[in-house]
């Protein structure tokens, strides 16, 4: 029977989360002092990431050691040299005779506009690794969600507050969950399809569907569309990470990505655009026997409630909207 669980039951890794919360922005890493085989799959057109290419599976190292989420768009891959640092520090690493190097992989959301301009630096994400022996980490405004927003196709004056989402399941042994900073060019749908959070209609009263905007308001005059400009200059990007008890190489679990991918498609629309660059990682860190299309499905579900609950924990800042105290 398929339950819902804490996703720190998940053995075999830990979660921790830093922000500044004026400077609208922060991180969240995934630690694994073993190392976890890990995959990635990449949909959004304008990524920004670092050492991504250990997880080809032609690549020799079959093990990292951290993910980290991070706010600053480019700017906050410096955030994953504190990481590196933490981890050196606790001896952390791939052994190489001399020294263990830590194996670190970041992606990172466009936040830039929200609070002071802040960008995630070393410090911040030495302070989410510290955060990290608590294992635990905060939803909504919280960590790489601290300045995470959606609905933006027209522009930031419509936009409504995001944030970091948590969910996990288990269902006998195996254990699926997922973490995810939502900061969406699109909606944010519910269980029934309807929007939860997303662009706002120029009244204010309701949504103005970002869907139907670009299908319908193309190419006319006098609309929220005749804004279009201002998507291109506000950038976006969803990522997150699925990490699952369930015994996988890294080739499997870039297909368990892959297939998890699939709860950000159900969740947010439109999606995958050439103004996000859409991320997300699946890492392995137990030693459960389990199906690859079982986990995958497993994974898709809890990106899903993990999308949803970044939206509903998220609260008004900034002078943005969030869902939870917004008169609709």
């Amino acid at each position: 029977m398929l339950r819902e669980i804490s996703l720190q039951d998940i053995q075999g890794f830990c979660i921790g989360s830093s922000e500044d919360a004026a400077g609208g922005t922060g991180c969240t890493v995934l630690i694994c002092p073993d190392g976890a085989p890990c995959g990635l799959d990449v949909r959004g057109g304008g990524p920004a990431s670092r050492e991504t290419e250990l997880l080809n599976p032609r690549a020799a190292a079959e093990r990292i050691h951290a993910v980290l989420l991070s706010g600053g768009s480019a700017f906050g891959l410096n955030a994953a040299a504190g990481v590196m640092q933490y981890l050196e520090e606790h001896d952390i690493g791939f052994d190489t005779r001399i020294c263990k190097v830590p194996l670190v992989l970041a992606s990172c959301i466009y936040d830039l506009g929200c609070g002071s301009n802040v960008r995630p630096d070393a410090a911040m994400g030495y302070e989410a690794c510290v955060q990290a022996e608590q294992n635990h980490t905060l939803m909504g405004n919280h960590g790489a969600g601290t300045g995470a927003t959606v609905g933006k196709c027209c522009g930031p004056s419509y936009m409504m507050k995001s944030g970091l989402g948590v969910y996990a399941v288990q269902t006998g042994d195996l254990q699926v969950g997922a973490v995810v900073a939502v900061n969406a060019l699109g909606d944010v749908l519910g269980e029934d399809g309807r929007i939860l959070a997303g662009m706002r209609s120029r009244e204010g009263r309701g949504f103005a569907d970002t869907r139907r905007v670009l299908l319908e308001e193309y190419g006319t005059t006098d609309t929220l569309f005749s804004q279009r400009q201002a998507a291109g200059g506000t950038t976006n990007t969803t990522i997150g990470a699925v990490v699952t008890n369930g015994a996988f190489d890294k080739a499997h679990m870039g297909k368990i990505a892959a297939l998890a991918s699939n709860g950000l498609v159900r969740t947010i629309r439109p999606v995958n655009t050439t103004a996000d660059g859409d991320a997300l990682y699946a890492l392995s860190v137990g030693n459960v026997p389990a199906e690859l299309n079982t986990v995958g499905t497993l994974a898709a579900y809890a990106v899903e409630q993990a999308v949803r609950r970044a939206v509903s924990q998220a609260r008004s800042a900034y002078g943005i909207p969030a869902l939870y105290d917004w008169p609709r």
